[in-house]
C-alpha cells in the first residue's frame, strides 16, 4: 500500500525557506486556512519554530537542510490535493497554494471559496 501525502510542496518552496533561514536556525512554514477574505476562506502563511501536536509535517529534500512545511488538522481537508509553491513574478514574490478544491478565487490569489 502506497502512502500519499495530501499536500504537495514544490522544491521552490523549500529553496525559499532555506534562503530565509540563511545561516540561522530553520523556520517551518505554517500554511493554514482561515475564515474570511473576499471569497469566504483565506490562506495564512506564518514562519514558526516548532510543529504543534497533530500537524502534518512535510520535510524538504536534504539539499535544502531541515526545512519543513506544517499544516494543522483543521486546515488539511481544505488543502487536500493542493500544491504549495513559491512564486517570483513581476507582481511580486509570494508563497501560493494551487488548490483543486477551490471553486473560485479572488484576484490576489489568497482568498477562495469551496
Amino acid at each position: 500500500m502506497e502512502l500519499t501525502i495530501p499536500v504537495k510542496v514544490t522544491e521552490r518552496t523549500f529553496a525559499r525557506l532555506a534562503e530565509i533561514a540563511g545561516d540561522g536556525a530553520p523556520k517551518a512554514l505554517r500554511v493554514a486556512v482561515l475564515g474570511g477574505g473576499c471569497s469566504g476562506f483565506q490562506y495564512d502563511f506564518q514562519l514558526e519554530d516548532e510543529a504543534a501536536e497533530g500537524d502534518l509535517v512535510i520535510e524538504g529534500p536534504d539539499q535544502f537542510g531541515d526545512q519543513r512545511v506544517l499544516v494543522d488538522p483543521e486546515s488539511l481537508p481544505f488543502l487536500a490535493g493542493s500544491v504549495i509553491d513559491f512564486k517570483d513574478e513581476l507582481i511580486g514574490a509570494r508563497f501560493a497554494v494551487e488548490n483543486p478544491n477551490a471553486t473560485s478565487t479572488c484576484g490576489c490569489g489568497t482568498s477562495f471559496s469551496i
